[in-house]
């Protein structure tokens, strides 16, 4: 249900109402006084396109938005398919952070690497992810 302001005819003093679309948009207060609706336009969040190469464009249009980190994850992946699509199905920047894990580690790579092996045998067990 939406919220519908309303505006004391004399004062200047608003109160948001929650109604349903269907109900009769009118607010009569307790002493009888019957308040002005105020329309108001809709409000439209539109994210602006973004350069998946530019790094601080990234962190721009996504540093003024509300949302969750699974919202930020969400966009970095994005923007990581649209570099794979424009680079033949293969993000640089992506195989760079994956390069850089492994160096760092001493040759252990990413979880998140395709390349990654997938199973583990020895003489005793065998383990496949």
């Amino acid at each position: 249900m939406p919220f519908y302001i309303y505006k004391h005819p004399e004062y200047d003093e608003y109160v948001e109402v929650l109604q349903k679309m269907t109900d009769k948009h009118e607010f009569v207060d307790e002493f009888g006084v019957k308040w002005k609706r105020v329309l108001t336009s809709p409000q439209v969040n539109a994210t602006k396109v973004c350069d998946p190469w530019d790094k601080n464009g990234f962190i721009n249009s996504t540093g003024a938005q509300k949302g969750t980190y699974g919202d930020l994850m969400d966009r970095s992946q994005e923007m990581s398919e649209k570099r794979a699509a424009e680079n033949g199905g293969i993000d640089p920047l992506r195989q760079k952070k994956f390069a850089d894990y492994a160096k760092l580690r001493g040759g252990i790579k990413d979880p998140l690497d395709p390349t990654r092996q997938k199973t583990f045998e020895n003489k005793h067990i065998k383990v496949t992810i």
